[in-house]
């Protein structure tokens, strides 16, 4: 299967969104037709289920005829009490809980956090299950930044504590290679 994976693109709060369900800026929407313009053609689309992604998505599902199919195990990360501040106000009062997070993210889990185990272990099982529908086809899914994350330093062989060190963008939009056993190919 291949799977391109689009990142939401701005949205009109900062900080970590997580399970919070913000809406696109005008920006945002520029960023996500932009990095679709030109690309596919894609026989399935897939998006979170929060609106800074489905509902691009469902406006490109109507451009492409296709329908979207909206999977939850494919949301943000749940940020739990970081949710909605910035980093740089959780420094002020968290800022060692903080520093372990970047420093090993499956090591520590917000406080009433989603721990990134359980994420990458919901993400993964929803991504292989897309892969046993829709062996040989191409799929868009239309996600965030953490999902992306996830997949990408997969593909990559990278240290589970090196998560966070990978860079993915708004509007951000990369192809992966699934195989069989949920064996992840970044391609170029």
């Amino acid at each position: 299967m291949i799977l391109d994976l689009l990142r939401h693109g701005e949205t009109e709060q900062g900080g970590l969104r997580g399970s919070l369900d913000d809406a696109l800026t005008d920006q945002g929407w520029a960023q996500m037709r932009s990095a679709v313009a030109g690309a596919g053609p894609w026989q399935v689309l897939v998006s979170s289920p929060l609106q800074r992604c489905a509902r691009f998505a469902d406006e490109l599902g109507a451009h492409l005829n296709l329908p979207v199919c909206r999977v939850p195990a494919l949301q943000e990360l749940h940020f739990g009490d970081w949710e909605g501040r910035s980093a740089a106000q959780i420094m002020q009062d968290q800022a060692d809980a903080l520093g372990q997070f970047w420093a090993d993210p499956y090591a520590f889990t917000p406080p009433n956090g989603e721990p990134v185990h359980a994420f990458a272990a919901r993400v993964l099982a929803a991504v292989e299950g897309l892969h046993q529908q829709h062996a040989g086809k191409r799929v868009l899914l239309v996600t965030h930044g953490g999902v992306m994350r996830l997949l990408l330093a997969r593909a990559r062989g990278l240290p589970r504590h090196q998560l966070l060190q990978v860079e993915v963008g708004h509007g951000a939009l990369v192809r992966l290679l699934v195989s069989e056993g949920g064996l992840l190919v970044e391609e170029g």
